[in-house]
Parts: C-alpha cells; structure tokens; sequence
C-alpha cells in the first residue's frame, strides 16, 4: 500500500505577547517585580529606619525575612524603600534630562544655522562632564543629598537626548509633508507640535529607558560615595557602603542591595532594547 503524504500544516505566527521581542518581555517582567517592590514598601509597616537589638540578624529570622544590619534595622524593609528611592531619582532626573534635551535637540535640528552650531559645541561640552563631577559641583554649591543627584544626573542625560531629538528632527523636516505645511502658511511651532514630535517619540522612549537604567546606578554611585541620599533615609548605594565595613560577618546586607541594583538595571537596558527592535519597522516585518 503506497504511502500517503501528510499534508503540512500552515505555519501560524505567534500573536499577542509573544511577537514581542524576548528582551521585551524579560524587562517588563523585571521591571514589573521593581515596581511590585515599590508597592509593598508603600504597603510595608515596617519602619526602615528604625532599630531593634536584633543586630546581624540571619535570613529567614522571625520578623526579618532577609535579616537585620549592624544597627538592627530590617534589611528587606530597607531594599524596599530603596526600590522607591530609586525610581523617584530615575523618574525626575529622566524627566530633567529628556525635557531639556528635547527642547534643544528640536530647535537645533528644526532651525540649523547658526542655533544648531551654538547648541551643538554647548551640549558637546556637557556631555563631556560625568554626573559626578556635575554632582561634586553642585555638591560644593549647595548641599549634597537627593535633589542634588537628581539635577546632576539629568544634566548628564540632556546631550542623549538632544542628540536622538536632533536626528529625528533632521530625517523629518525635509518630508514633502512638511515643506506643505510650510506652503500653507502653518507656523514653526504648530509643525513641530503636529508633525515633527509625534515622529520621533519612539526612539526618544527608547532612550528613555536606557537612560533610566543609567540613572539609577548612576543614584547608587552617588549615594555610596555620599553624594545622594543622606542617611538615615535608605538608598541601594547608601546600604552597600554601610554593609562594607562588616560584609565578613554577614553577606546578606551586601548581597540584596547589590542583586535590586542588578535586576533593575537589566530590566531597564532589556526594556531599551526591546522597544527598539519591537519599534523598528526592519524587523517587524
């Protein structure tokens, strides 16, 4: 009896949540137990600054599930305010950063000339300066503390975002749709509002991401050198320098800052990553 052929069956597209990009998915996952973290600090009725006798405490102790530090405070009520911190010095300082980047990067694009030079040599000259240098100037200014990295970490981010503004604005401005525009007597404001921003939004949200990453370990930096949060408010950076100087009696207090700085900044970077790909019409199709 000769052999049938089975006939193929058609090969079916993944839909939903599974055309997107692994990285993606990865960083909305990790992204989403940061901000799980968040909640449960706002939930949380332990008080992170307070202490107990309870010094050194292991893991899995009645009361302190991740154990205690060298002052008895409660290590996983800590993380959690720190998850909080974080995203609040991200938050702002992204904000600082893409606010006056966008404002420049679109002038300097839009008009040219010789705006764009001046602007250019100027966001050229900040970009040279790290956030913490511009946080040591700031610091010797005023005092150092939470405001003080939020402003210098966003001054670091407004050449990055100048820049990815200024080449969308570039690619978008010779359009035929937009010498129409000009044609028809619309002003520069209203073309750049109507037609010009709505362009670029995408790969300014892929720079936000990347540059959320960028803020909170640059927030840990500062912190841990003394130039971010002051105690005894916690802050990821601030409860590695704190735990350093007894790290040989018990790693935990080290560890679980250490592993929230991690996994928030993997999740950032993958979120980055994958909004590009899922974003980019070359590898849509």
């Amino acid at each position: 009896m000769p052999d049938r052929a089975v006939p193929a069956k058609p090969f079916k597209k993944p839909s939903g949540w599974a055309r997107l990009p692994i990285a993606l998915r990865v960083g909305a996952f990790l992204i989403l137990l940061i901000l799980l973290m968040v909640l449960a600090s706002a939930l949380n009725p332990t008080d992170p600054n307070a202490t107990t006798p309870n010094r050194l405490a292991p893991i899995f102790s009645p009361g302190h599930p991740l154990g205690t530090d060298i002052l008895g405070r409660d290590t996983l009520a800590r993380v959690l305010a720190g998850a909080q911190n974080a995203l609040y010095v991200g938050l702002v300082a992204v904000g600082i950063g893409l606010t006056a980047g966008l404002l420049l990067g679109v002038l300097a694009g839009y008009f040219g000339g010789w705006l764009d030079q001046i602007l250019s040599v100027l966001l050229e000259a900040l970009y040279a300066l790290p956030a913490l240098l511009i946080a040591l100037l700031l610091a010797a200014i005023f005092n150092p503390g939470v405001t003080t990295s939020m402003v210098a970490i966003g001054l670091a981010a407004v050449p990055a975002f100048a820049r990815v503004a200024r080449a969308g604005v570039l690619s978008v401005k010779a359009l035929p749709y937009i010498e129409a525009a000009r044609a028809l007597g619309m002003g520069h404001g209203r073309i750049m509002l109507k037609h010009v921003l709505p362009n670029i939004i995408g790969p300014l949200v892929v720079q936000a991401s990347l540059a959320f990453a960028v803020a909170i370990l640059a927030e840990a930096a500062l912190s841990y050198l003394g130039l971010g949060t002051q105690p005894p408010n916690p802050s990821w950076g601030r409860m590695l320098r704190e735990a350093q100087s007894y790290q040989e009696l018990t790693p935990y207090p080290v560890i679980f800052p250490g592993l929230a700085i991690g996994l928030a900044v993997l999740g950032f970077n993958l979120l980055g990553d994958g909004l590009r790909d899922y974003l980019d019409p070359r590898k849509r199709s």
